[in-house]
């Protein structure tokens, strides 16, 4: 049996391009929620003997994550810059690190949808960050590690 801790998480920004990626590591993230769903379309009929069905169509996903406020941090700084000028930003949320074998999670092109800040009396203050795939050339994958 195997399991990994939400602390083996990696959250990568490439700085190179899609068939030459150079990742980065962005290494001031707090807690992170990759969500992966699925729309639905209802198949029902008189033949299912009273029972619903469904089937999953359009996939989504969203990453929601925090950083803390460091404006001198570079990956801070491209998801600011990539917010505020309305820029793609290709990422990877991996579950090890991105050139370790059998490590495997959604590579995608994504946009900013949010970048909020918060700012508690006692803590650090820190930005909310969501970001969803847009538009882009190559579709969102998952990437798996050989």
């Amino acid at each position: 049996m195997s399991h990994k801790l939400g602390m083996e998480g990696k959250l990568f920004r490439n700085a190179g391009t899609y068939g030459t990626p150079d990742w980065k590591e962005m290494k001031n993230v707090k807690d992170l929620t990759l969500t992966l769903e699925k729309g639905e379309a209802d198949l029902t009929t008189r033949g299912n003997a009273g029972w619903k069905a469904t089937v999953g169509t359009l996939k989504e996903g969203s990453i929601e994550f925090e950083m803390v406020w460091d404006t001198e941090d570079e990956g801070f700084t491209a998801l600011q810059n990539a917010w505020f000028g309305d820029t793609p930003v290709e990422m990877a949320v991996m579950d090890g690190p991105i050139t370790a074998s059998g490590s495997q999670g959604l590579r995608a092109t994504m946009s900013v949808i949010s970048f909020s800040r918060k700012e508690p009396l006692e803590e650090a203050m820190t930005a909310s960050i969501s970001i969803k795939p847009t538009y882009a050339e190559h579709a969102p994958e998952w990437m798996k590690v050989v």
